[in-house]
């Protein structure tokens, strides 16, 4: 996003995306009805629980999907479902189901946002559909009681501090096997992509349409892929490569955030009257890391807690997600207030700085559902390097290439520990029509790896923009992305190659 839900964890992990390595490709069919009580399910729909979304005119409703696909009669879940109708059903061609990425973003407000960006002529066309995945949000829930971002916490500069790390890591994996042993297995990417077609037969629909941000993309691709027949139009928004995986993924964003902090070090030295930050890119950098390496020894005080140099890195990888003068003015804020704070000055709180330290210290102490969710999809998914000394490695080899990131982005994570192997991963390999945007100097989903999307989605056309923001439509605001999207959803139509955006 371009704007950071410092409250929400999924939102502050919307770039841990998921990929695949090799299997068949196409879903089984449900020849023999198996599925016909899910699809055949009529769903009550009223005005949403939570009072913004009631506001915007979305709807929500539940619907029940087998928790093992494999054994349809047995137990289910429920999953929760949002919609926005059509303008004009005269008008309408069908569904546009959406995904806000994580994974274990929660999705039911994502219908308003999209709809806030569609022409009038596509607003027509669609009901707009949201999702809280499987073992997230309103939807059934996994919530393990694990410490938020065990692996966005920074391993510091010493061993000690990575043995922390994971000792977090194995805490985290051993409490949510210890407290869901059953569920676990059935929560991942393709399970997910069979709920979504499980929605789309109860929705009455044929086909489905879908619009996916950054792990979203992941989760389109892969329904592209389980269910070739039933794509209408498909959006790619800040994709991942999906020939790759979890930790490589995870270790490709630390080059692209050390940009990050190059770029807006650069911004702020042109505005060193404002922010005295420093008069010099390279100065404002210089301050950003002694700002972390002095909060090693003394720790700064937000509130009732106190940063050190093993959250402070996260911090700089949230406010570093955007380029937008407003964002960039927001981190400059932030940086000015660790500032005054390390030095014993009392200041009035910025609300970013009070979101993303609640989000995450709260969320540390218990109040992490949603993480979880992230966890249980994300190990479902992938099976990462067991041995802890591998990560260790990968620290110190990137200790001067990325002084700020390295102890972050190659840390181990909860996938260490899972207890149980992930499927058979999904080839993405096919030639099904698709819109893909993506961002230059995207933090989260980098430029290189949505090139990779491009080239596994053989029918796909790339909208390339410039400057730094993930997940681009509607809000980062660039017409020529946003026209490109709203005239393939109407018409159907990709552009014949590829386009670059200008600014």
């Amino acid at each position: 996003m371009n704007k950071l839900r410092a409250s929400a964890v999924a939102a502050i992990l919307l770039t841990v995306p998921l990929v695949a390595g090799c299997a068949p490709t196409t879903a089984p069919a449900d020849s023999g009805g198996v599925l016909s009580r899910f699809h055949d399910q009529q769903l009550e729909w009223a005005a949403c629980e939570d009072e913004t979304l009631a506001s915007s005119g979305t709807e929500c409703a539940m619907v029940t999907v087998p928790l093992d696909y494999a054994d349809p009669a047995g137990r289910t879940m429920s999953v929760a479902i949002s919609r926005i109708v059509s303008t004009d059903p005269s008008q309408r061609r069908g569904i546009l189901q959406s995904n806000p990425g994580g994974p274990g973003g929660r999705g039911l407000g994502l219908p308003a946002i999209l709809r806030s960006g569609m022409t009038a002529e596509v607003a027509k066309a669609y009901d707009v559909i949201g999702m809280d995945t499987r073992g997230l949000g309103k939807s059934t829930p996994v919530d393990c009681g694990v410490p938020q971002m065990s692996w966005m916490r920074s391993a510091g500069t010493d061993r000690s501090g990575f043995d922390e790390n994971v000792t977090r890591a194995k805490e985290a994996a051993d409490r949510c096997w210890e407290k869901y042993p059953d569920i676990l297995p059935h929560i991942n990417t393709q399970n997910i992509a069979r709920d979504v077609d499980v929605i789309r037969a109860v929705l009455g629909e044929s086909r489905t349409s879908f619009l996916g941000w950054s792990y979203g993309t992941f989760l389109g691709a892969t329904y592209s892929q389980m269910f070739p027949d039933k794509i209408d139009r498909l959006v790619l928004d800040s994709a991942p490569d999906p020939a790759k995986y979890g930790i490589t993924m995870f270790k490709d964003m630390a080059a692209a955030n050390e940009k990050a902090i190059d770029d807006f070090s650069g911004w702020a030295a042109t505005r060193n009257g404002e922010y005295a930050l420093g008069s010099s890119a390279g100065e404002v950098r210089q301050g950003i890391e002694k700002l972390i390496s002095d909060a090693a020894i003394k720790p700064i005080r937000v509130g009732d807690y106190t940063l050190d140099d093993h959250v402070l890195p996260f911090l700089m990888y949230a406010n570093g997600v955007s380029d937008l003068d407003a964002d960039n003015q927001t981190f400059a804020q932030v940086l000015v207030q660790l500032r005054d704070l390390a030095a014993g000055k009392s200041v009035d709180l910025h609300p970013m700085l009070v979101g993303l330290t609640q989000a995450w210290f709260e969320t540390e102490l218990g109040t992490g559902p949603d993480y979880s969710a992230t966890l249980a999809i994300l190990c479902g998914d992938a099976t990462m390097p067991a041995d802890p000394e591998w990560y260790w490695g990968e620290i110190q080899r990137h200790r001067v290439d990325q002084p700020i990131f390295a102890a972050v982005h190659n840390t181990i994570t909860p996938c260490s520990f899972w207890r149980d192997a992930p499927p058979t991963p999904i080839t993405i390999d096919n030639s099904t029509p698709a819109l893909q945007i993506q961002a230059v100097g995207d933090t989260r989903t980098t430029y290189n790896q949505g090139l990779g999307m491009h080239q596994a989605m053989q029918g796909s056309r790339l909208v390339t923009i410039p400057g730094r923001i993930h997940a681009v439509f509607p809000s980062y605001g660039n017409e020529c992305a946003n026209a490109a999207v709203n005239d393939y959803l109407l018409d159907g139509s990709l552009p014949e190659r590829d386009v670059i955006c200008s600014e």
